[in-house]
């Protein structure tokens, strides 16, 4: 395949590189039919059986396919990353080797700020100095920055990023001049250093991985590693189950037993849906599956017939 071998390029000096692949499209099918070879089928039947099988939320036949990758990603970003555990990993080891000396950097245009409605999460916007009496002026003291070489409070926090970034390291290379072990040198790194794995995979593993990260709810760091698997490298692998994750999976809506009742009793008009959003607590704005209704019926086009409670 031409994927194998290839970099992809991601965050400031980050990668993905196509370490190998097993099986294909036909893998799921073969597997699906319990048979050897192509037989007499035609693509057009293997595109209708994978996704027969996504669409049906079948799994081991999409488990005869793997995927091998060879990543650099930031130590926060990973954390994330290494929570789906049904995977086998090989990671990179500070005890055994000098750190990477790489860190992922932020330019004064990637700063977000905390959403308002996601507490664990982040939304654009712009940002701005704090309060008169919070401003910072130590902090360009104890950077030797001043003030007003920055226009923007964007520019100054990159800055001082690029400086704690400088710091750290050269407290950690001090410390094996030293001749501190490894191991206990590394302790104050930053979790913006990178580090590299090799990271291995079935194929619906991998989907759901996908399935989670290129959500627009997940970490845009993570989503960029995500979107890059997905549509630089599975859209290649194996096209026909990837059209079917698209379509059944990533770019679907999940209607719960509660959306459902909502939705027909919207459909037969009255006020009823407003007793009943508030029996279940969806007019309160910490509702979070009140939102994700209101996002799903916008998708659905049937938002006029909501009824505002």
């Amino acid at each position: 395949m031409d994927i194998i071998g290839k970099e992809f390029k991601v965050l400031n000096d980050g990668f993905i590189r196509v370490v190998d692949v097993m099986g294909d499209d036909s893998s799921i099918v073969q597997a699906a039919r319990v048979s050897y070879g192509k037989g007499t089928k035609t693509v057009s039947d293997d595109r209708g059986l994978i996704r027969y099988l996504m669409r049906n939320w079948h799994t081991t036949p999409f488990e005869m396919c793997e995927l091998k990758l060879h990543i650099r990603v930031p130590m926060d970003c990973w954390r994330q990353w290494i929570r789906h555990r049904m995977a086998s990993v090989n990671e990179y080891s500070t005890r055994y080797s000098e750190a990477i000396d790489s860190n992922q950097t932020t330019s004064k245009d990637e700063w977000r700020v905390q959403s308002k409605i996601n507490k664990q999460g982040s939304e654009e916007g712009k940002i701005d100095w704090p309060p008169f009496e919070h401003t910072p002026i130590d902090s360009f003291d104890r950077y030797s920055l001043p003030k007003d070489l920055y226009d923007e409070a964007s520019e100054f926090l990159s800055s001082i990023e690029n400086s704690f970034h400088a710091t750290a390291r050269n407290v950690y290379e001090e410390r094996l001049k030293f001749g501190v072990a490894r191991e206990q040198a590394r302790k104050d790194l930053p979790l913006s250093t990178y580090t590299e794995a090799y990271w291995k995979i079935d194929l619906h593993n991998l989907f759901h991985f996908l399935r989670l990260r290129m959500d627009s709810h997940a970490q845009k760091e993570i989503r960029d590693y995500a979107t890059i698997i997905g549509n630089e490298i599975v859209a290649n692998w194996v096209p026909i189950a990837w059209e079917a994750f698209q379509d059944y999976r990533l770019n679907s809506i999940q209607l719960t037993a509660l959306d459902i009742h909502m939705i027909q009793v919207m459909n037969a008009g009255g006020m009823a849906q407003v007793n009943l959003a508030e029996e279940w607590g969806w007019t309160s704005k910490k509702s979070r599956e009140g939102a994700e209704f209101l996002t799903k019926i916008d998708k659905l086009g049937i938002r006029s017939k909501w009824k505002q409670c």
